[in-house]
């Protein structure tokens, strides 16, 4: 299987501010392929406001209408139409290779960043978007400094796969911050990629930046993240009361979230189910359902996601089993409605829990069956604290496993403001409300 032509993935960007751009996807079909969509478009830094999809369970036309999430972002198009093109069935070939010198699999670098400590460094304006949009991003991760815009946004810009980071601060008031990457790209091997990663890395940051180094590294292993008894049990465990979800209560102004209905009908179609989804629009809706869909093994015929101008959003599906029969069993209705309502109304988990005599910001989303992780959440949990005006002192990421799934759990210990006194419940709640806001784009 070769190569696909350019009439796989086409995009029509936008030629005036607020239009929406175009993707289209026409490729082979395969179970899963609208989340592995819109996992790219999500991490790309865009919103899916309006899509159509069909499928003859062969071949399948994929339209999406996007948006940015923030104006400012500057969205790589030609790197998207690469991106989603290799994971379309025709287009396994990688898109980036050196015959000369061929990668390894999975190659570990080790990018090291010597600077001048200011406060902010995590969560900035340049470093995290320039990074992930060049490379590729999936976290898990150790951090040890405070937060700035920087360092997320040029990590968004360079699309780099994170798999582990340390940030720390000399005595002398310098930062060293040591990046466990992979490169998506596979061509991290190369002096010429390893120069441009470092030259606009230099470029971006300017003077804060006294030098930067990309090495090979060795032995690297993913972090597992061993959580209390207690906040796991608190972060994780979701009940079902009076037809709504008790735990990880909202704030009042979001309690609208709680008006999401879900509906199935087998009426209309002799081979088909109807998948009906009413909500409130949301950053990642779409990957959230077509991520639970994937994971229950639920395959898509033809929908239609529209969002109007109020911020609602309507979702129509009709699907089917893998094994090409309508879903008619009570119990399997029930265990997939349940499961939608909990995605829409809590995609991620956010919580305060004391450790030690710190104060631990916890953030966990589920991890898909593919060991995929949900993408951006790191740089919008520093986007959060930012405006509070609150720093991080350190923060790691890993895995968590429950008896039903595997999380992808981010840990935050943070530094006490004057501002928003972290000793206090209202000021936790605070916390906890803006980072839920921030992540859901409410």
């Amino acid at each position: 299987m070769g190569v696909a032509s350019d009439d796989v993935v086409v995009i029509e960007v936008a030629k005036w501010a607020g239009e929406p751009s175009v993707v289209t996807v026409n490729c082979p079909d395969q179970t899963g392929l609208g989340c592995d969509i819109c996992r790219v478009i999500l991490e790309f830094g865009l919103c899916i406001t309006r899509g159509d999809v069909s499928t003859d369970g062969r071949w399948c036309y994929v339209v999406f209408w996007v948006v940015k999430l923030s104006a400012s972002m500057n969205i790589q198009w030609e790197n998207l139409k690469n991106r989603l093109m290799s994971i379309c069935p025709s287009c396994f070939i990688p898109f980036y290779f050196d015959l000369v010198n061929p990668p390894t699999s999975a190659q570990v670098y080790l990018l090291k960043l010597f600077s001048v400590d200011r406060k902010g460094l995590l969560h900035g304006n340049n470093i995290f978007e320039l990074l992930v949009s060049f490379l590729s991003l999936e976290i898990g991760l150790l951090i040890g400094a405070k937060c700035d815009a920087d360092v997320t946004q040029v990590l968004c810009e360079l699309e780099l796969l994170i798999h582990w980071v340390k940030v720390s601060t000399t005595p002398d008031g310098r930062v060293v911050d040591l990046f466990f990457i992979t490169d998506g790209m596979e061509l991290l091997h190369t002096k010429e990629r390893q120069d441009e990663t470092c030259e606009r890395l230099i470029a971006v940051l300017g003077e804060s930046v006294n030098r930067c180094e990309i090495q090979l590294a060795e032995d690297f292993q993913q972090g597992v993240s061993s959580l209390p008894p207690v906040a796991a049990e608190e972060l994780f465990s979701m009940e079902l009361c009076d037809g709504e979800f008790c735990s990880q209560a909202l704030s009042p102004d979001m309690k609208k979230l709680k008006k999401a209905n879900v509906n199935i009908d087998n009426s209309l179609s002799p081979s088909h189910t109807l998948l009906q989804i009413q909500c409130v629009d949301q950053k990642g809706l779409l990957y959230d359902i077509m991520r639970t869909l994937k994971d229950c093994d639920i395959q898509i015929a033809y929908g239609r996601f529209l969002s109007d101008m109020k911020g609602s959003r309507e979702v129509d599906l009709f699907i089917q089993q893998t094994d090409g029969k309508k879903i008619v069993d009570p119990v399997k209705q029930d265990i997939l409605s349940s499961r939608l309502r909990l995605e829409m109304l809590h995609p991620m988990r956010v919580m305060i829990a004391n450790r030690g005599p710190d104060i631990e910001l916890l953030v966990a989303n589920p991890v898909e069956m593919s060991g995929k992780g949900r993408p951006r959440v790191f740089y919008h949990v520093t986007l959060a604290l930012k405006l509070l005006g609150i720093c991080i002192f350190s923060a790691e990421i890993g895995r968590h496993t429950t008896s039903e799934r595997q999380w992808e759990v981010y840990r935050f210990l943070l530094d006490d403001g004057l501002e928003l006194p972290l000793a206090n419940s209202q000021s936790r709640s605070q916390i906890v409300d803006t980072v839920r806001r921030t992540l859901m784009g409410l």
